[in-house]
């Protein structure tokens, strides 16, 4: 083990004499004329050198062509191009492929009588450089491998062109919910893929596996739960948290972010689970919520850092971190900036993982659930101040003037705990940022040389609260409301009623809307943000659909036990501030778009980030609204973004913020553009499929250019 640790010390050395010597080679291999690859490049920087649209005549932007497909629904997919060839995938995860010049369609795989209702945000291209040429995509349990060209199903990849992503996982978590819904990453002939999982007791390990792109044999693995001897595995005060008993996760849902050059992946991971209460789980808990610096030809550790220890808020890593440079006192440093839920950018060397900013360990409130021990501090960088409004600081003059409701919410807000990291409690805590940031899943742009990130962020806060688990050991349940309450109750609550502030649909006499077949299948595919649920058997979705058609019978009756999967607490669900009018709570803005100077830490600008028109026809100022998708920028100076509930599509001045460009587009985009240029010509594409935040749903993907 001493001499593991060594060689791993020693790699580290060799790459930081290597970088004061290479500095200006770390990117000089990328090219940012070509849109390959998720979010652009490998670096992840949303960042193009294409200059046919200018400052001077973006004004001048109209759709080129539109490609309907034939589901309709939220897409939050970053297409990718590669020679005139334009690959994405649809909201039925259906790949696809068109003329990037046209937008005619080149093949369509997967039967739509079969489609999967999830959300998926791209595929992975390889190629061995001559004929063989693969698109990668993940859909339910599953990797599959298809013909680039042909769209045909690579059948001698894994078994008959799709690999069991449970693969390498241990045998307790081989039938548990998995799914990978993001793309993943490649170096030479592996293929290191994102999941999500489970967010509750049943979670499986997150462990980080590579696989051989052209048979599917899994190559290493990262235990993100660490195993006796490894590192990290005495912050498990839970010896046996890597059984997997209880403890889950700790996995990379968002993508990994590489540098080629130097073999180095960057692993952005989340909580472990269950997300809310840790009194299973008690002590640091690495590697959740950390950024890991893997050997990727390996899998051994360089170096980590833990953004919130002993995670109960579920501040897991919401996105790939940037590959930059900045320059600290005339000298050009080859750095890592990682955008968090809480509002907070972290920058940090490359290569040894030293924070480029100073970063301090402040304390936080205790926890008073009984069996749970937050931990006493969290850290929090000097600079960059946070890009988002925290609880803490807010008055009671935050609450929102357009609130017919005002003197209501002010009690809620008066009676809800607000302290920074409050822990969960059955009193309600003012969440902010909430739930999913912050920051989210789109990600940062960033010009990879000049040091600038730019940022969209969320404003809405959230109650979170808690509430003891009832005793049931003795309870006669029937099976399927066993079930209903173990998968579902978190989102559609105990009494089958919804979150209708968070857009969670009432389960109340859904007898009228559904047959049991049907019902089973939409348990099984998923649709919009629910999760399919694939790996339970036909007789769990069987039962858990007539539990809620009501065709159980007595004789159905079972004793349930608990004992494998308890908690004392369990989470009440996703509930918004909201006033009564369905509009947050809170004063704008309720979404910001920001540029931060990450050479010093100062911010360059910050501007409220869509509209809410019944506001706007009445006079009100810019709002900005809730957004998902991430920016792009261009050396030239642009900046495009869509993402908001409005529909539009912008395009900024990315060194002062003026908007200089804006299209109403068929449907919202909740999704990154990408910028590419086919047959001389330069498009920027974005996929529009709304259904989010209660939007209409649409089915267009469509390019712009001049």
């Amino acid at each position: 083990m001493k001499n593991h640790k060594l060689s791993i010390v020693l790699f580290g050395l060799l790459l930081l004499i290597n970088s004061c010597f290479k500095k200006s080679e770390k990117t000089s291999n990328i090219d940012y004329t070509k849109w390959e690859e998720y979010q652009g490049g490998p670096d992840r920087n949303q960042y193009s050198t294409l200059n046919q649209i200018t400052l001077e005549n973006v004004k001048n932007l109209k759709p080129a062509w539109s490609h309907s497909l034939s589901d309709s629904g939220q897409m939050q997919m970053n297409p990718i191009i590669v020679d005139g060839i334009l690959y994405g995938i649809g909201p039925d995860v259906r790949p696809f492929a068109l003329n990037a010049t046209t937008g005619e369609e080149i093949w369509t795989y997967g039967d739509p009588l079969k489609a999967w209702h999830s959300t998926s945000r791209g595929v992975t291209y390889w190629s061995n450089g001559e004929e063989d040429k693969r698109i990668y995509y993940g859909m339910g349990s599953h990797l599959y491998a298809i013909d680039a060209l042909t769209g045909e199903l690579i059948e001698d990849f894994a078994d008959n062109g799709r690999m069991d992503l449970h693969k390498g996982l241990p045998e307790i978590a081989r039938e548990k919910f998995l799914i990978s819904n993001a793309p993943g990453t490649i170096y030479k002939n592996l293929i290191i893929v994102p999941l999500r999982m489970s967010e509750g007791s049943d979670a499986a390990p997150g462990d980080i596996r590579a696989f051989n792109v052209l048979t599917g044999e899994m190559v290493w693995t990262f235990h993100t739960i660490p195993y006796p001897g490894e590192e990290g595995y005495k912050t498990w005060e839970n010896k046996d948290a890597y059984k997997n008993i209880n403890v889950g996760a700790v996995n990379n849902w968002c993508g990994m972010t590489i540098d080629r050059e130097n073999g180095i992946l960057y692993v952005p991971l989340g909580s472990a689970s269950p997300d809310f209460y840790g009194g299973n789980r008690l002590g640091g808990n690495l590697y959740s919520d950390c950024l890991v610096a893997l050997n990727v030809e390996t899998g051994e550790k360089l170096w980590h850092f833990q953004f919130t220890h002993h995670d109960i808020w579920d501040r897991d890593l919401p996105s790939t971190p940037n590959l930059i440079e900045v320059e600290r006192d005339g000298k050009k440093i080859n750095a890592i900036a990682q955008i968090t839920k809480q509002g907070y950018v972290y920058v940090f060397d490359r290569f040894s993982g030293e924070p480029l900013f100073d970063i301090e360990e402040v304390p936080v409130p205790e926890s008073t659930l009984i069996g749970e021990k937050s931990w006493e501090t969290q850290p929090i960088p000097v600079k960059p101040d946070p890009f988002a409004r925290s609880s803490e600081a807010l008055t009671e003059d935050d609450i929102s003037p357009y609130a017919e409701n005002r003197q209501e919410l002010l009690q809620i807000f008066r009676n809800a705990d607000r302290r920074f990291f409050a822990p969960p409690s059955e009193n309600p805590v003012l969440l902010l940022p909430g739930y999913d940031g912050g920051a989210e899943w789109g990600g940062a742009a960033a010009d990879p040389k000049d040091g600038i990130i730019y940022i969209n962020s969320n404003e809405m806060a959230w109650l979170l609260t808690v509430e003891k688990t009832e005793n049931r050991s003795s309870e006669k349940l029937t099976i399927g409301k066993q079930l209903y309450l173990n998968h579902c109750a978190t989102c559609h609550q105990k009494d089958r009623s919804g979150i209708p502030e968070s857009r969670t649909p009432s389960l109340i006499n859904i007898e009228q809307k559904y047959e049991k077949l049907a019902l089973m299948k939409h348990i099984d595919k998923g649709k919009g943000m629910m999760p399919g649920f694939p790996n339970l058997t036909s007789q769990v979705k069987e039962s858990i659909a007539e539990f809620l058609l009501n065709l159980e019978s007595d004789k159905q009756e079972i004793t349930t036990d608990y004992s494998a999967y308890y908690d004392p607490y369990r989470h009440t669900g996703y509930h918004k501030f909201l006033d009564s009018n369905g509009l947050p709570a809170l004063t704008p803005p309720w979404g910001t778009l920001n540029a931060i100077n990450l050479n010093n830490g100062e911010y360059l600008w910050k501007i409220p980030l869509g509209e809410t028109p019944e506001l706007k026809e009445k006079g009100f100022p810019t709002t900005g609204t809730e957004n998902y998708g991430g920016p792009v920028v261009t050396k030239n100076g642009l900046l495009f973004i869509a993402g908001t509930t409005d529909g539009i599509f912008r395009a900024f001045n990315k060194q002062t913020g003026e908007l200089l460009w804006e299209y109403q587009l068929p449907a919202p985009a909740f999704a990154t553009p990408s910028i590419y240029e086919s047959d001389g010509k330069q498009f920027i594409v974005i996929a529009c499929g709304g259904e989010k935040l209660g939007t209409p749903k649409g089915n267009q993907i469509v390019a712009f250019s001049l």
